[in-house]
């Protein structure tokens, strides 16, 4: 971009001579290319190679013509080709009438000739700013549709207990509403499913899906993750972008780990849930968003009623429904079909020859307790595959001998003084931990003096 300019490309379409010349030395120093064309078929050719920040309209191109007919008539062709497109239309006859009109038309805004300068100058730079941020915007959606699908391995939410049954129901009579969604449940049992299917049965199903894992957001980026800033907002604001909330726009917001938020932060979420609109970072100019909103938390409903942990207005706008998700251990009739479904999934994906599933693993595997819930299968399942021999699998193959399938875990005091095996004693820990709190992560890591990240590899590696 040249010394000086703000913007790529603005198109000006014009039968006046005067007008274009007039028009491209006043907005040279705004963009970096300024193309003028005295034809609209010609400009509409020069669009297909380059798409324009803005594009200046004649409202009046025929000798005598003061209906503006073919000035609606192009503004309606770039439309078609650009639906994003940010249109100025230029008028000089009809004044008003014909500015509201293109403006219903779908331009973005209007001047009139003779212009000022000042005001031609200020309208090109806001609609041009306008254009940056619908890209923004789209740039945001697109990012937030691929994190929207299921990562390889993950399926509809499957089972045939009546537990699960339940939330079958609940699914499917709340989806379909407007209504705020609040699931509740351990860690692994499925809560990002839920959410995904509340959105696929939605009226919002053709919109976004955007995530947010709250328990990740660092304090100092909230505002700036969930509301968006604008450029110069602080340091390393080197341009406008668009918060997870705006992006949501038209979709549905999924609040993960919701339970997680700091106190002091959620009266900031909870205004901008109420009053529909957000403030971005550096800016005085609030823009409404039409969201709905799920959200999820690992923390039981005798926590998240703690007033010194969870804002209770913010309990009660987030949770017109609830739906708690029970643990694998309360629905074993699942786990078999679970894992079929697994051991499908993974054989297809690492090209391996289907095996048996005998009558004494499929037991061991019934009567496990399985603390990481249907993530921790999952994640045996795909071990399983990989580790089995030709025939048939074992229970060795699924990593369960090692723990002894224990319904409750031994403390952290029994596991050091009695078992000075380190790993066997640094499983044994973090499952203590984990039961402790509940399964929220957060808190497990921060009684063990670790990273979020440096427990979930300890739960990998112990299969929790």
């Amino acid at each position: 971009m040249k010394r000086g300019s703000t913007f790529a490309r603005c198109i000006i379409i014009d039968d006046d001579p005067d007008i274009l010349l007039s028009a491209r030395l006043l907005l040279r120093d705004l963009f970096e290319e300024v193309a003028v064309f005295q034809a609209p078929e010609e400009a509409m050719a020069a669009m297909e190679e380059r798409l324009p920040d803005v594009i200046l309209l004649d409202a009046n191109f025929g000798r005598g013509a003061t209906n503006a007919a073919e000035g609606f008539h192009w503004l309606g062709e770039i439309l078609k080709r650009d639906a994003d497109a940010v249109v100025v239309m230029i008028t000089a006859h009809g004044g008003v009438q014909i500015a509201v009109e293109a403006m219903k038309r779908g331009a973005t805004d209007f001047v009139s000739k003779p212009w000022s300068n000042e005001r031609l100058l200020a309208t090109v730079r806001t609609a041009a700013a306008l254009r940056n941020s619908r890209e923004t915007a789209s740039t945001e959606r697109r990012r937030a549709a691929a994190i929207a699908q299921p990562p390889s391995g993950e399926t509809p939410l499957l089972g045939k207990s009546p537990a699960i049954q339940r939330v079958f129901s609940l699914i499917e009579r709340a989806a379909p509403t407007e209504a705020n969604v609040l699931i509740l449940g351990e860690n692994g049992t499925g809560k990002e499913l839920v959410a995904r299917e509340i959105h696929r049965r939605s009226r919002r199903a053709d919109g976004v899906l955007v995530s947010v894992d709250l328990g990740a957001v660092a304090e100092n980026l909230f505002e700036s993750e969930l509301f968006g800033h604008v450029k110069g907002a602080f340091t390393d604001a080197r341009g406008d972008r668009v918060g997870r909330l705006q992006a949501a726009d038209g979709g549905t917001l999924f609040l993960d780990e919701v339970g997680n938020l700091p106190l002091h932060l959620q009266p900031k979420l909870l205004t901008a849930l109420e009053q529909r609109q957000v403030i971005p970072v550096g800016s005085n100019k609030p823009v409404p968003i039409d969201i709905r909103v799920v959200a999820a938390t690992n923390l039981p409903p005798e926590r998240l009623a703690d007033e010194s942990l969870f804002r209770q207005d913010l309990l009660f706008r987030l949770n017109t429904v609830e739906i708690e998700l029970p643990p694998l251990r309360e629905r074993r009739e699942d786990i078999l079909l679970l894992v079929d479904h697994f051991i499908a999934v993974y054989s297809k994906k690492y090209g391996k020859p289907e095996r048996a599933l005998p009558d004494d693993v499929a037991m061991a595997l019934e009567s496990y307790d399985w603390p990481g819930n249907v993530r921790a299968l999952r994640h045996a399942a795909e071990r399983a595959v990989i580790l089995a021999g030709e025939d048939s699998f074992t229970v060795e193959d699924f990593s369960l001998s090692r723990s002894g399938a224990p319904k409750t875990p031994p403390t952290p005091a029994t596991a050091n003084g009695g078992d000075l095996n380190l790993d066997r004693a640094e499983r044994h820990m973090v499952e203590a931990a984990l039961k402790k709190h509940a399964y929220n992560i957060s808190l497990a890591a921060a009684e063990l003096g670790l990273t979020r990240a440096s427990l979930y590899r300890r739960m990998d590696k112990h299969g929790l």
